[in-house]
């Protein structure tokens, strides 16, 4: 992703300047920790904490040289600290400061996507309860099936989405885990109460055991979390393209003013919010499968993950805050046709009734191997000849010894399909 198609926040999240700045906070605050216990003097801290500065652009020079990014970190802040930098990563080795610090931009990135996704889950509630009784036929395999309501797909995605909260809450927890424990986490040159201090400052709780690395189940499940809440963006926009079909157009992504949908074809709306968050979608998952590989290292540590994670960690935070910003304007926006549901309803002439029919010969008696194949007789019927479904049972002899005409009328009343949404939507807490 590209950081100017982000929100400022989330970006500024990822940036060199609020990396050094955590990693400086984790030094100086070990430091602090170090002169409580009284390994470092209390007068060089306060210095550190004073004089400690740095320069992106002298990070990255420095780094040219010594090819270790925490190194050029220390050796410029010592050069604004001066004597007392000597005590600045004592006992300390670099995924202290790194992994740390991820958790940190982590625990930043999920907060903000929580806030995102509360503000989706809203909208949704909104929406479902705006179209809770408006009738629409329900497809499975892409096939008309039974009558349901528009206001029931969003209460099915509003639902999902209050698990995608769980989870993304479960992950920051999973994640918001630090370490200062040294070069194989065994705490040979520093005290577990270094590292219980610095983490408390910083939000964090100690890994109850690590090695040189904070373990990377932990960032698998953050990651994976992430690409699951984009299949739910998925799955609503890839609804959303099925309806906005010309041959369907049940409903549709908002077409502002001015807005052009083909370079060759005036006439063209397509739905390219929808195309993009399924898009998207995919870089999640696949970041999140690199996130699974992450987590098998050599013994107590090898850098294999490192520069995976400088890419997937932005990107898959990045992304799925820009596709909660699309999929919010999606929903909010959605142009939605309740004639043409009506319309589509009555498309196959009563087919969806079919169910209807075989259980009510079922329960006039008729074994439900006889009541199918009575039913699906009439209904080939009205596929063929597109009479309707209601004509070729009264017309059936066999149907109407045993369903008069106004038990048939009955059945084919469309309210008593959809007679339970408000119990549904009592349990959505809609």
């Amino acid at each position: 992703m590209i950081e100017r198609y982000t929100r400022p926040d989330m970006g500024a999240i990822w940036s060199d300047h609020n990396k050094y700045a955590i990693w400086l906070e984790i030094e100086i605050l070990a430091c602090e920790a170090q002169a409580e216990l009284g390994i470092v003097p209390h007068d060089a801290v306060r210095e550190i904490r004073e004089k400690a500065r740095f320069d992106v652009a002298r990070i990255h020079e420095i780094e040219e040289v010594t090819k270790h990014d925490v190194i050029a970190f220390t050796t410029n802040v010592a050069e604004y600290v001066g004597p007392s930098s000597r005590f600045v990563h004592l006992g300390m080795t670099s995924s202290d400061v790194l992994d740390t610090a991820l958790a940190v931009q982590l625990k930043q990135a999920g907060e903000l996507l929580l806030t995102d996704l509360v503000a989706f889950r809203d909208i949704l509630a909104r929406r479902a309860k705006e179209f809770k009784y408006t009738a629409t036929i329900g497809r499975t395999h892409g096939i008309h099936a039974e009558p349901t309501t528009f206001g029931l797909k969003l209460a099915l995605w509003y639902e999902e989405c209050k698990r995608c909260i769980s989870r993304l809450e479960r992950a920051i927890e999973v994640i918001s885990v630090g370490m200062i424990s040294g070069a194989v986490g065994t705490f040979e040159h520093l005290s577990p109460a270094v590292e219980e201090f610095v983490c408390k400052r910083l939000g964090l709780v100690p890994a109850p055991v690590s090695t040189q690395v904070i373990q990377r189940d932990r960032h698998a499940e953050y990651l994976s979390t992430l690409a699951i809440i984009g299949t739910l963006l998925e799955k609503i926009a890839t609804e959303v393209r099925h309806l906005q079909r010309t041959e369907v157009r049940e409903a549709e992504e908002f077409f502002s003013k001015g807005q052009k949908g083909s370079s060759a074809m005036p006439h063209k709306r397509n739905p390219i919010i929808s195309e993009r968050l399924c898009g998207l979608a995919r870089i999640l998952r696949a970041n999140a499968m690199a996130a699974l590989e992450n987590n098998a290292l050599w013994h107590e540590r090898d850098i294999s993950h490192s520069s995976v994670e400088r890419v997937i960690c932005p990107d898959s935070t990045i992304t799925l805050d820009y596709m909660l910003h699309l999929a919010t304007g999606l929903v909010d926006n959605l142009v939605v046709y309740p004639e043409t549901m009506q319309r589509n309803l009555e498309l196959t002439h009563g087919l969806p009734f079919s169910q209807s029919v075989l259980l009510a010969l079922v329960r006039k008696g008729v074994t439900r191997e006889d009541a199918y194949r009575l039913v699906q007789r009439n209904a080939m019927k009205t596929w063929e000849t597109s009479t309707p479904l209601r004509v070729t049972l009264g017309e059936d002899n066999e149907i109407t010894s045993l369903l008069p005409a106004n038990e048939l009328d009955e059945i084919f009343d469309e309210s008593r399909m959809l007679k339970n949404v408000d119990t549904i939507f009592e349990r959505c807490g809609l």
